[in-house]
């Protein structure tokens, strides 16, 4: 790839380093969808024992490109968003897809499209872990930063992706059992 290419690509996808997530990090500040992102592709990292079966670069390679869509809309928190900015976002996104060269813009062309079908285990293992994410980061920052919703959203959140795999539905319990010390610690 032509190096003044790179450049620009990166300095669309540095964006996310400043576009904010609804959740805070331990610290108290809000979490970026690049952070957010970051996680998800360590998750992704360590959990390549648990699925021998699936080709987990690339489902880091789909944890690492999921969010981009938000360097131009922004992030919408899951509770609030629709199919519209969903369209919206995918509009923006593609059109930038669009002008990365062949290779690239074909590669990611066809990960969003598997990512957004969800037929593949590499497809449900992404999909489960960035709903994993959001409710492990809940669990880490205070719990002073939740909005009512939360209490049940963090609950219930991602049950319904997990369902295909001992291990995620043995995580996503261990993030349950979490959430509850969190909130009974916090009454």
């Amino acid at each position: 790839m032509d190096a003044r290419k790179l450049l620009d690509i990166l300095s669309v996808a540095e964006r996310l380093k400043d576009t904010t997530r609804h959740c805070y990090t331990a610290k108290g500040r809000h979490e970026s969808v690049a952070e957010h992102s970051w996680m998800m592709t360590l998750m992704a990292f360590f959990m390549r024992d648990e699925f021998p079966e699936a080709d987990m670069d690339k489902v880091i390679k789909m944890c690492i490109i999921h969010d981009l869509g938000e360097c131009f809309t922004g992030d919408i928190p899951a509770f609030d968003k629709n199919q519209a900015h969903e369209e919206v976002e995918e509009k923006e996104l593609y059109h930038w897809i669009d002008s990365l060269p062949p290779r690239y813009s074909t590669e990611m062309r066809e990960l969003y499209e598997e990512m957004k079908e969800r037929k593949t285990i590499e497809a449900r293992i992404y999909k489960s872990i960035d709903g994993l994410e959001a409710l492990i980061q809940h669990n880490i920052s205070d719990l002073s930063t939740w909005i009512p919703k939360e209490y049940e959203l963090n609950l219930t959140y991602a049950d319904d992706k997990v369902g295909f795999s001992e291990y995620l539905m043995e995580l996503r319990q261990a993030i349950r059992q979490d959430s509850i010390k969190k909130i009974e610690a916090g009454k």
